[in-house]
């Protein structure tokens, strides 16, 4: 299927790694302008490198953190019009609340809804001014299914797909849509962080929790991110303007629920 973006701009934050990588691939596979933000410069040229070699278009990374001002300056001027915006931001590492401190609180905000927020207000209006724009949150299926250790994210998250979904409602009629990808397990550095951070208070081994995540599935299996990377593409296509404000389970059936 031709997506209908070829020639459009994308801007995709946590780009060089994982589901943010998927989806800057899959996006340059569809002839789109790619510019990959995250905060390690080393990564990002890899990332970029790689791929540019794999689509045949070249791809632009830029050192940018979405929690600051200073960092989505830096994406701006990077990709100062994009026709796409992808904000992805890794998630906080497990804990208890009893020990989060209004900092942790802060910082969770800032990356997972204050700065995609600000990256929205920044950009739908030119989207408007185009009549095209397609934002996509990669947020978690704790929105849907919270995790007793994953508070910060549960919160944080929750706040970003409430805000939006009054927004979606509002830019729709002029060809700017946002929605929402949740996703489950997959198959990536953050996925082995999580884990990592659930070891203690398990006492099971890494091995262990990482084969009963995954074979707990529905599916039997993690997903993988290219999975995600397609379904991103296909919600920034030129086909997808009638879905918005809606939050896209990718979980391998994991949610319970029947809505």
């Amino acid at each position: 299927m031709d997506l209908g973006i070829q020639g459009r701009r994308a801007l995709v934050f946590g780009g060089s790694r994982g589901m943010g990588r998927a989806c800057a691939l899959q996006l340059s596979q569809e002839g789109v302008h790619v510019t990959i933000a995250a905060r390690t410069l080393a990564t990002l040229e890899q990332a970029a490198a790689e791929i540019s070699a794999q689509t045949g278009n070249p791809v632009r990374p830029v050192v940018a953190d979405i929690t600051t001002e200073a960092g989505r300056d830096a994406a701006l001027a990077a990709c100062p019009t994009p026709d796409i915006l992808v904000n992805n931001a890794d998630g906080p590492a497990p804990g208890d609340f009893r020990e989060w401190t209004l900092d942790d609180w802060h910082q969770a905000l800032d990356s997972m809804m204050l700065g995609p927020i600000e990256m929205i207000r920044r950009t739908v209006d030119g989207m408007i001014e185009r009549k095209f724009g397609r934002i996509v949150n990669i947020v978690s299926r704790s929105v849907k299914t919270p995790q007793v250790e994953l508070g910060l994210s549960n919160g944080a998250r929750s706040g970003l797909v409430g805000f939006v979904a009054g927004l979606a409602r509002q830019t729709v009629r002029h060809n700017v849509t946002i929605n929402n990808l949740l996703p489950g397990v997959f198959a990536t550095d953050a996925q082995r962080r999580h884990i990592e951070g659930m070891l203690a208070s398990t006492g099971k081994t890494f091995e262990q929790l990482w084969e009963e995540r995954g074979s707990g599935n529905p599916a039997g299996r993690y997903g993988r991110a290219e999975e995600l990377g397609a379904l991103c593409a296909f919600v920034c296509s030129a086909h997808a303007g009638y879905i918005t404000g809606q939050s896209l389970l990718i979980d391998g059936g994991g949610y319970p629920g029947t809505y």
